[in-house]
């Protein structure tokens, strides 16, 4: 990132073209633009050795393309974070396995990738500012849960506990805690855990 401090725009150049070496060690995947700045404010990319990308909300084919491949061709594992919603869930799962209508297109899924969070549980576990889940939110969830990718695991779990709370998150909620809290205690204890997961 060093010629580009602010990143690159992910679109078919970017998508295809040959990668050579990296000194990464892990793909982040955020969900929004802020987080992705702040990540870049805090050199995430240095003290995590870390390529971090901005999905810009459901990571479109290019963006995924490009996961796929840092996967694949460079062998880094792909963390994913999200906002604490059904709909940040469902993002991440569309990484991980991918869209409804573009589920035969193996090139656009990282089948190894982590969601980290945000989770409902996490919104209880750190005492995050919420806002109520509207009951779009909540029909969502219902609808996920009739969708076997999401009937065992921490997907089924993190339904099951956004629908008893009611409750949603978004990643800046961290900042309750100070605007590096996320980088200097969530981020590096969810790397942690990727790891197990």
């Amino acid at each position: 990132m060093s010629d580009h401090p602010d990143g690159y725009a992910i679109g078919p150049s970017l998508t295809s073209s040959e990668f050579t070496e990296t000194s990464a060690e892990v793909v982040i995947a955020v969900e929004k633009g802020g987080l992705f700045t702040r990540f870049v404010e805090e050199q995430v990319d240095k003290k995590f050795k870390a390529i971090i990308v901005d999905t810009g909300g459901q990571a479109p084919r290019s963006t995924r393309t490009l996961l796929k491949r840092l996967h694949d061709e460079l062998s880094l594992p792909v963390v994913i974070l999200t906002d604490g919603d059904v709909y940040g869930e469902h993002i991440a799962m569309v990484i991980k396995s991918g869209s409804a209508n573009a589920a035969h297109l193996r090139e656009l899924t990282v089948p190894d990738a982590k969601w980290v969070g945000v989770w409902a549980t996490d919104i209880e576990k750190y005492k995050l500012p919420t806002i109520p889940m509207t009951e779009s939110d909540i029909k969502r969830c219902y609808d996920l849960q009739k969708d076997p990718r999401y009937q065992e695991g921490i997907w089924k779990k993190e339904l099951e506990v956004f629908l008893k709370i009611k409750r949603k998150a978004e990643l800046e909620a961290f900042s309750k805690y100070g605007l590096t809290n996320i980088t200097d205690k969530y981020l590096p204890h969810k790397l942690e855990l990727a790891k197990s997961l």
